[in-house]
């Protein structure tokens, strides 16, 4: 049995005319009758009373077949109109790997307008650092991610989609909190609250660039895995930290943050994915990212 036979048989079914039904259809009446000849037999049940050569009567079979032929084009209409959306990546799941530092600017951002355009995915998010969003995608665990090069791994794609610069914060009822700037060479007696380099080998390798590039050493105190527990140490006075200017939007009270006086290395905030497991949701989801470049 194929599929037009089912459009063949719910037209002479509706129409209950073989000649209505072939014009309905386009096509010849001989050959209308012929398919619903072949359908019986194959059926093993007459499906029509022949009252005329063409003006017919539905069976009793005949009735329950346009039921369930009804039902049969109604899946397949649904089933041909959900392949189509995921083809085209307008449904089905995103899972997306982020650090934290993405959460207080970019991130909310992209996420509210995609979910505006895209209704029908689902979002799933995963806060992992760089390093383990490179083996989420190598393991299928995330389809795309926003983190941080340099990358480890050089066969993952990338997109680099923001820039920010470092800046110092500080405890507002610090002695260096009325300056414009601030001088790297004047931290190096301050006591710097920092995270452990596994969470983010570029950022931390970054962040001490600049005091290599004084030749000297910072007297970190303090470690910390979440940025805004480093900022609350700052808060309370514990120490200085050296974080992405993103971080002024957490908004923190009695916590300032000031620029730095040298040049300041880049941070690459970039979305990645791997190309082999690059689902048409995720092309999508990077093609709109690049908006917000």
């Amino acid at each position: 049995m194929e599929l037009r036979h089912l459009r063949y048989f719910i037209a002479v079914a509706e129409e209950l005319h073989f000649t209505k039904a072939a014009e309905r259809l386009h096509i010849a009446q001989p050959p209308l009758s012929q398919q619903i000849q072949q359908l019986e037999a194959e059926l093993g049940v007459k499906l029509f009373h022949r009252q005329t050569k063409r003006q017919v009567q539905l069976t009793a079979a005949g009735k329950i077949f346009l039921q369930e032929a009804y039902q049969l084009l109604m899946q397949l209409e649904t089933a041909v109109a959900l392949t189509q959306k995921i083809g085209r990546g307008e449904t089905g799941q995103l899972r997306i790997g982020f650090t934290s530092l993405v959460i207080y600017d970019l991130l909310p951002l992209i996420l509210r307008e995609f979910r505006q355009q895209f209704l029908e995915v689902e979002l799933v998010l995963l806060e992992l650092t760089t390093s383990q969003q490179e083996q989420a995608l190598r393991d299928s665990r995330i389809h795309v991610g926003f983190a941080h090069p340099p990358l480890e791994d050089d066969t993952l794609s990338y997109q680099c989609i923001h820039r920010q610069t470092l800046v110092v914060a500080l405890s507002s009822t610090h002695s260096l909190a009325q300056q414009e700037y601030i001088y790297v060479r004047s931290l190096l007696s301050e006591p710097l609250i920092m995270f452990p380099r596994y969470l983010a080998p570029g950022l931390y390798d970054r962040i001490m660039s600049l005091f290599q590039q004084e030749n000297c050493q910072p007297n970190i105190t303090q470690e910390a895995i979440q940025m805004q527990t480093i900022i609350g140490l700052v808060s309370a006075g514990m120490g200085v930290a050296i974080t992405p200017s993103s971080l002024q939007n957490l908004q923190r009270s009695g916590v300032i943050y000031l620029p730095i006086l040298e040049e300041a290395p880049v941070i690459e905030t970039a979305v990645i994915w791997q190309q082999s497991n690059f689902t048409p949701i995720a092309e999508n989801f990077v093609q709109f990212t690049q908006k917000f470049i």
